[in-house]
């Protein structure tokens, strides 16, 4: 089920309606409903796969009780490493199974020898990177001894596949999220409201701004050979809007949904185009998955406890491994690659923590400097959009090539598309005044009740004439 469907506007209204009318002291059967609810909104793409999202959540649940009441070490990583094993194993099969048999195919041709590849064309199943490493945290935090496990299934069960980060994010944490899902929760007016408000922000990024942006990216990429370099340029940089709009718009979306039911996710993005540099970028880009991978894989790794070689060491592999969870293709390989020699630089000067609070702070506008920053940060980010957005790695080599052409310097073939920057510069405008907020709309009740409700209308009536049905969340192939 899609956030922009017409299901999910009959499903949340009544599951949310159940929800509050069962009385505020029964939070196991309020967290059994939204548990049942969460496991239809996931077989509604493809029931088949329930089973699977089922064997995982017991086994890490199981795993988890069994590494705490373990009192040898040997025994406890027994479990631990079992748990891992069998999760990476059915997520190495489901996302790259085929693609090292088609690597390895044509390795074999390369030298000459007739290959066959025979790999099966095999389903992905929606979440299963997101939900993953959910239970993974989980089980790596029982182990580390920094949480005690739940006993409670459902209250596990519910904090795996939590239906609006279920299928996208952002990855949450145990010791977040558990203690929302066990407590006793109480309806608050002020706070569903303010979630309404950022759900609406999300809607108007992902209809108006990623959709409208990937109705112009989408032929661009899909033929780039017959596009000049200008319009290459403009195409690269609709798909960076569109990603942007896109994923953050599902995560507001998804943020603003858990607070209906009473619950704090973690924030996934804050304002990354605001970014002075690469660093900076990453800590407000996708903020879950980056946190994730310092946590338990960049610090195992020693981070930067062991002089600056094997800093670079383990900046570079978190780099390159973010890349390959996004897919089995050697462009999102290539991407996070191409982001960690980005970061070296600022790693190797100490600049990597340089810029940590917000852009122009205490000032409506940028510096000159800041200004370049972050024009420059765009344009080093939107360069690694071409490699996560091509096919393959030639095709973005040869879309890289297409720019960098004297049609680089001529107008844009495509036309049309003037109404959609400025509903861009829009949406960039409300987010640069409101850069110090959790979202855009966060302080809009304290403003006068005409601006308030023509802003949600407006917004409202932009969505509704823009929106196309089965236009899926670009991070649900993720």
């Amino acid at each position: 089920m899609l956030f922009n469907s017409i299901e999910f506007a009959v499903f949340l209204p009544g599951v949310f309606t159940l929800y509050w009318l069962l009385p505020s002291n029964t939070v196991k059967y309020q967290n059994i409903l939204v548990l049942i609810a969460s496991y239809f909104f996931y077989g509604c793409w493809d029931w088949r796969f329930l089973g699977l999202l089922g064997f995982s959540t017991l086994l890490d649940f199981y795993s988890g009780l069994r590494i705490h009441s373990s009192q040898s070490p040997g025994a406890r990583k027994l479990w631990l490493v079992a748990s891992v094993t069998i999760n990476l194993g059915f997520l190495a099969y489901f996302k790259y199974f085929g693609f090292f048999v088609e690597s390895f195919a044509e390795l074999l041709s390369s030298n000459g020898l007739q290959a066959y590849s025979s790999a099966l064309r095999i389903v992905l199943p929606i979440g299963i990177s997101f939900y993953t490493f959910h239970g993974l945290s989980y089980v790596f935090d029982i182990y580390n001894r920094k949480v005690t496990p739940t006993t409670d299934f459902v209250d596990y069960a519910l904090f795996v596949s939590f239906f609006p980060l279920l299928v996208a994010g952002p990855i949450e944490r145990a010791t977040h999220l558990l203690p929302q899902i066990e407590r006793t929760r109480t309806f608050e007016y002020a706070n569903a409201v303010d979630g309404l408000r950022q759900m609406l922000w999300g809607f108007f990024k992902k209809v108006v701004i990623a959709d409208g942006c990937a109705a112009y990216a989408t032929p661009i990429f899909s033929d780039p050979g017959n596009y000049s370099g200008s319009t290459l340029v403009l195409g690269a940089v609709f798909f960076a809007l569109q990603i942007y709009g896109d994923f953050s718009g599902y995560s507001d979306i998804a943020l603003g949904t858990a607070r209906l039911f009473g619950f704090e996710l973690l924030k996934n993005f804050n304002f990354p185009y605001f970014s002075r540099d690469i660093a900076e970028f990453w800590r407000r880009w996708h903020i879950s998955l980056s946190s994730w991978f310092k946590d338990y894989l960049y610090y195992p790794l020693g981070g930067s406890r062991f002089g600056k070689f094997k800093t670079i060491r383990n900046t570079i592999i978190i780099f390159t491994v973010s890349g390959f969870w996004h897919g089995a293709n050697w462009t999102f390989i290539a991407w996070g690659a191409y982001h960690g020699l980005l970061f070296l630089p600022l790693l190797i000067f100490d600049q990597n923590r340089k810029n940590i609070g917000p852009v122009a702070a205490g000032r409506f506008l940028p510096s000159l400097l800041e200004a370049f920053q972050m024009a420059f940060t765009f344009v080093l980010v939107t360069i690694g959009w071409i490699l996560f957005r091509a096919e393959n790695i030639a095709k973005a080599g040869a879309y890289l090539k297409g720019i960098a052409t004297t049609s680089l310097f001529s107008i844009p073939l495509h036309s049309g598309y003037h109404t959609l920057m400025i509903l861009i510069a829009l949406m960039f405008g409300i987010e640069w005044v409101e850069r110090s907020s959790n979202h855009p709309f966060e302080k809009l009740h304290s403003r006068y009740p005409a601006i308030r409700w023509g802003t949600y209308l407006f917004l409202l009536m932009l969505c509704l004439a823009n929106y196309k049905q089965d236009q899926e969340f670009i991070y649900f192939q993720f």
